[in-house]
């Protein structure tokens, strides 16, 4: 029996590879995406997706849009500083009311003991679904690799990549593997569970700066610096002060090990290695 799913953020980055992975594997009839704007919702409507509109802080609109629906990914939330428990919670809500028979979040890698000030939202948000009584599956994804080359453009114009990591390591896989993941447990006859989701070969930022010079012909570095240092070089570039921050403490706490996992529980739910990091690099500097 087809499951009908709701995919939360569904043209966000990840939203919209996991709607591009279930309809890989599924019906585009099974698949229902929850959008803001009329403008999202085009694209998806060209897939033979169905649309319906809302947000996390819109407990009616949350309310129809779980209506008829057998699984529900919620995607956390991209707004950084917000209280995002709390829009999540108003996901929560709606599909206990509905009695959803599944609800997948992504969180982060090993939320439960993360020190990562990132983490705290992800951890509530966790133990809210503990609350709930409902089926859980929590994809406790890793650090994107697309995270790590979104500062490509500064590092090539300065001659060096910044961080606050120094050896530490990063188990970073591509924002797609994670994707289809979610699009697995998703489907899967039995999705409950703790999936530890990370890279399968981990580098230091000492390694991808080297990378960089390779594939782009020019030298870069890479400077360590304190978190402080590092968040202060974020807000002079013009980032809002609380993702200067959420930057700058992650950047410190990789270099305590806690963006470093194993990709084993990644790479059994794709079937195939993870997405090389190199392989992700180089299709940024293309």
């Amino acid at each position: 029996m087809n499951k009908k799913i709701l995919v939360t953020g569904a043209s966000g980055q990840l939203g919209a590879l996991v709607v591009e992975s279930l309809l890989a594997r599924t019906a585009a009839a099974d698949i229902v995406a929850l959008v803001r704007r009329e403008e999202a919702a085009v694209p998806l409507r060209a897939k033979g997706v169905e649309v319906r509109f809302g947000d996390y802080e819109d407990p009616a609109a949350l309310a129809a849009a779980v209506k008829g629906i057998d699984r529900v990914l919620l995607i956390s939330g991209s707004e950084v500083g917000k209280d995002r428990a709390a829009q999540h919670a108003a996901v929560i809500e709606a599909a206990k009311a509905e009695g959803i028979e599944l609800i997948a979040y992504t969180s982060i890698l090993r939320a439960d003991v993360s020190p990562l000030w990132l983490a705290r939202d992800h951890l509530a948000t966790e133990r809210l679904l503990a609350d709930s009584g409902l089926p859980v599956a929590l994809l406790r994804n890793g650090w994107y690799t697309e995270n790590l080359t979104a500062g490509l453009a500064p590092a090539l114009e300065h001659g060096a990549l910044v961080g606050a990591s120094g050896a530490g390591r990063y188990s970073a896989a591509a924002r797609a593997d994670y994707a289809e993941a979610a699009a697995v447990v998703l489907l899967s006859d039995s999705p409950e569970g703790v999936y530890e989701l990370a890279g399968g070969e981990s580098f230091s930022m000492a390694e991808f700066a080297a990378e960089v010079s390779t594939v782009t012909g020019k030298e870069i570095g890479y400077a360590d610096m304190p978190e402080a240092a590092l968040k202060d070089i974020y807000t002079g570039a013009g980032l809002p002060e609380v993702v200067a921050h959420m930057l700058a403490d992650s950047s410190a706490h990789a270099g305590s090990g806690a963006l470093e996992g194993s990709g084993a529980d990644l790479e059994a739910l794709i079937g195939r290695k993870a997405t090389d990091w190199r392989q992700t690099l180089r299709a940024a500097v293309a």
